[in-house]
């Protein structure tokens, strides 16, 4: 049974266009029961990697069907031979040689990627047992950004009372530029679009408005110029995006700080989207709203990229795994 309001919420949208997303992780448990769960609410169709026969003994033993899950030992693949020549045509400039490519196939967090680009799966979700790293390297190895000259990072949902906010990044750029920062906040507010929200993104600071100084402040500043003045371009300027910058987290969530700090600001005391200077805050902060505040946490996901590969912590429970599911399938939804 799932409890999550907004939970039930992204499953409803990842119904509306049914992707394939393929799942590198068939060892772990918690993996097999979210397949089953989002199979049976016909959100999603799963692709599981790993020993064939062990997972069909674990369905079978809990009266489950397959239906709408393919199961494949990479190993046994028919395509093997073909996603390792896809490998090596994409990294053999890079130094890799035929031999490498064999083997790196193999690994089930490459071959699920390799699956993605040979249009074999639309998405895919990994982290249960592998380090981010595992996860995000074939990614940006095979996948590739979506744009030319634009970074790829990444978003977490959290979700408060019901209410989701989306925040960037928590998890791969350490110390972005303003290029960087303003390329995060541009695709987190699309992503939000896709998520049912509408965006009102803050490029957060430990300064509103000119309040504080130092180079990490004009850092925020000049992001928030570059973000704004790629919102006037054809590419965004009819996704109603509002974005404003820099505030402080107060003058960004509440409403009389807000409008104290930065008046007549479309976003202060509203945002929505929360844009961190670094690393190290956006972290921090996620990870004490889950555990102080109890908020759902979903994510991190990888933004930027031309089809999407998310990231699970290793410490997901089995709804968390469900809606990383479903919000990987909306990612994949044009």
């Amino acid at each position: 049974m799932i409890e999550s309001a907004y939970l039930r919420s992204l499953i409803a949208k990842a119904k509306s266009d049914i992707k394939t997303i393929v799942l590198p992780e068939g060892e772990d448990e918690r993996i097999l029961k979210a397949a089953h769960i989002i199979t049976g609410e016909k959100a999603a169709k799963i692709i599981i990697l790993g020993d064939v026969g062990e997972i069909k003994k674990y369905y079978e033993k809990n009266g489950w069907s397959l239906e709408d899950i393919k199961l494949i030992d990479p190993k046994d693949s028919e395509n093997l031979a073909q996603y390792t020549k896809l490998l090596y045509d994409l990294r053999k400039e890079k130094g890799m040689t035929e031999e490498e490519a064999a083997k790196l196939a193999l690994n089930p967090n490459y071959f699920g990627t390799l699956m993605i680009k040979a249009g074999h799966a639309d998405g895919m979700l990994s982290g249960a047992n592998h380090s981010t790293a595992d996860t995000v390297r074939p990614a940006l190895q095979i996948i590739k950004s979506a744009k030319k000259g634009s970074s790829v990072s990444s978003l977490l949902i959290l979700v408060h009372d019901d209410k989701p906010y989306v925040l960037s990044d928590c998890a791969i750029i350490i110390d972005p530029t303003d290029k960087e920062m303003a390329d995060a906040a541009l695709d987190a507010a699309v992503n939000a679009i896709k998520f049912g929200i509408e965006p009102k993104v803050a490029m957060l600071s430990f300064s509103t408005k000119g309040s504080g100084k130092g180079d990490q402040v004009e850092k925020v500043k000049r992001a928030t110029e570059i973000a704004q003045q790629a919102l006037q371009t054809d590419e965004y300027k009819h996704l109603n995006i509002k974005l404003d910058g820099e505030l402080q987290a107060d003058a960004a969530l509440d409403a009389v700080v807000g409008a104290k700090k930065a008046p007549g600001s479309e976003v202060a005391g509203r945002a929505n989207v929360l844009i961190f200077p670094d690393l190290a805050s956006a972290n921090i902060s996620y990870k004490m709203l889950q555990r102080i505040c109890g908020c759902e946490a979903y994510g991190p996901m990888l933004q930027g990229l031309n089809a999407p590969v998310n990231d699970l912590s290793r410490g997901a429970l089995v709804e968390d795994i469900v809606g990383m599911i479903a919000i990987t399938s909306i990612q994949s939804q044009k």
